[in-house]
């Protein structure tokens, strides 16, 4: 007689959050999706350079435009119930960036970014691509290895690869968002 096969365990939001907390240098990064835990090590040099990239290519449209404001890992951000995910990258709209002042987590996305690295292309591509996909207009995994940007939007059953460069044109934005690729994986 065989053993039953078991349910992979489910966690709840509460056993994140209490990993978490009880976690004060921010690494490894936890995060919940679907009742799947995501556990991810301390960034490498090149992951780090990619965020700071973002950071400085973004920074200069989203005030030119009004259009949101960017944040960085770590940072809770609660797209369905039940999840906490943590994008290297973020923007969100003004509404929300003026509820972050004084309210946690963020609920609300324009963009995602994930910087992919061998200890989280599993989570990137798989269940978190798939929640960004139902709640966020645009997701970007970025492989600095291979230099692209695999672009994801709702809806799509493949990515849009991208070599050269990246537009991202979001509702209301008078002009698009262009970022060179070439000089960005440098």
């Amino acid at each position: 007689m065989g053993m039953p096969a078991t349910a992979p365990r489910r966690w709840t939001r509460a056993e994140v959050i209490a990993l978490i907390d009880a976690n004060p240098l921010q690494t490894p990064r936890y995060e919940l999706v679907d009742g799947e835990l995501y556990v991810t090590p301390s960034p490498n040099g090149p992951h780090q350079a990619a965020v700071g990239e973002m950071i400085v290519s973004l920074h200069p449209y989203l005030l030119q435009t009004g259009l949101g404001r960017g944040f960085t890992s770590p940072f809770d951000v609660e797209l369905e119930p039940g999840t906490i995910v943590q994008p290297d990258y973020f923007v969100v709209p003004p509404d929300e960036a003026k509820r972050l002042r004084t309210s946690m987590p963020a609920r609300s996305l324009l963009l995602a970014a994930e910087i992919i690295s061998p200890g989280s292309a599993r989570g990137d591509r798989g269940k978190k691509r798939e929640l960004f996909q139902r709640r966020v207009p645009e997701y970007w995994i970025i492989d600095v290895d291979a230099e692209l940007v695999e672009r994801w939007r709702p809806g799509d059953d493949r990515p849009e690869i991208l070599r050269d460069r990246i537009e991202w044109h979001p509702g209301g934005a008078s002009h698009p968002f262009v970022l060179e690729l070439h000089a960005h994986f440098v």
